[in-house]
């Protein structure tokens, strides 16, 4: 399977990542165990969570997701043919931050729920603004030279903020971020497009985007305010999508699927795909048939006339 390069690391990666934060949430373990069985002996590689996943499930103190991840790598023996990124600074039970001493407390326990001795990407989740990037990246650099992470990369943060920590770390001499992790999607495109896309091309970023399907509005099973209020958890997220600009959106999804004999949630997943500037789509699925429908987007190639009607359709 095609891998690309994460950045300047020395990450190779296949075109779909796995997105754990379903695991411990929406599934339980032993589904979980299939859907990373399924996508790794597929020929995928890259599975990516976070420490605070499922924290905002009543009664979850938060490393659910890697605790069902490094129960899978224990029992797989499969350790060496996944790459794992995991991200920290979200809130777990102290407040968002990115300060040194936190950091470096953070990724010790997330190696102990996840049963290894290295994170392959480790991420910064939320920036707390407050710590100097500095600190941050002095941090980053020493569990790095420790051997504990290879790589490092962004999420949530500011284009003025992921600009001030890539110049300090080229002003000390200390490894830089690698890979952001943006919202961008069919619809949610601007906010990356115009702001962080020009920075990601500059220094060249690795790009692993969420919401690669807009919390499910692009697999185009809700086509109406109603019926994305029925889904629980996405119901807030899916009436956003779920207006005029939306629809046309889904008409030009089914359009070109239809010239492929795909599903609407694969042609959304070829754009991005397409995109030179894309490394990989995190994609999440709950059952089997969602994740093999996932999984057969890269084979779809699609012609320039079909990216002119995607990339038209959000205008």
């Amino acid at each position: 399977m095609e891998k690309r390069r994460l950045g300047q690391s020395d990450l190779q990666l296949a075109p779909l990542m796995l997105g754990g934060n379903v695991f411990g949430w929406a599934i339980d373990e032993k589904t979980s165990f299939g859907i990373l069985d399924a996508f790794i002996d597929a020929g995928y590689n890259a599975v990516d969570t976070a420490d605070s996943y499922a924290r905002w499930v009543p009664g979850n103190p938060g490393g659910e997701s890697e605790t069902i991840i490094g129960n899978w790598l224990k029992r797989s023996g499969k350790r060496d043919k996944v790459l794992i990124a995991t991200k920290v600074g979200e809130d777990m039970g102290e407040g968002r931050s990115l300060k040194k001493d936190y950091i470096l407390r953070e990724c010790e326990a997330s190696l102990r729920r996840l049963q290894t001795d290295c994170i392959d990407l480790y991420q910064t989740h939320f920036d707390d603004e407050v710590t100097p990037p500095e600190e941050t990246m002095q941090a980053y650099a020493q569990l790095i030279a420790a051997g504990k992470v290879r790589t490092i990369g962004a999420s949530n943060m500011s284009p003025a903020r992921l600009k001030a920590s890539l110049a300090a770390s080229k002003r000390l001499g200390l490894p830089r971020y690698e890979s952001l992790q943006p919202l961008y999607n069919l619809s949610d495109r601007k906010e990356f497009e115009t702001e962080f896309e020009p920075v990601c091309r500059q220094e060249k970023l690795g790009v692993i985007n969420y919401y690669s399907l807009a919390a499910g509005f692009l697999t185009g099973k809700y086509r109406s305010p109603e019926e994305g209020g029925k889904h629980p958890g996405r119901g807030g997220r899916l009436k956003r999508y779920l207006d005029a600009r939306g629809m046309r959106i889904l008409a030009a999804v089914d359009n070109v699927a239809a010239r492929h004999d795909a599903v609407p949630a694969q042609i959304a997943l070829a754009w991005l795909i397409a995109k030179p500037v894309i490394t990989a789509p995190i994609v999440s699925a709950t059952s089997l048939r969602q994740l093999g429908e996932i999984m057969k987007a890269p084979q779809i190639k699609l012609s320039r006339e079909d990216i002119v009607t995607l990339d038209a359709s959000g205008a």
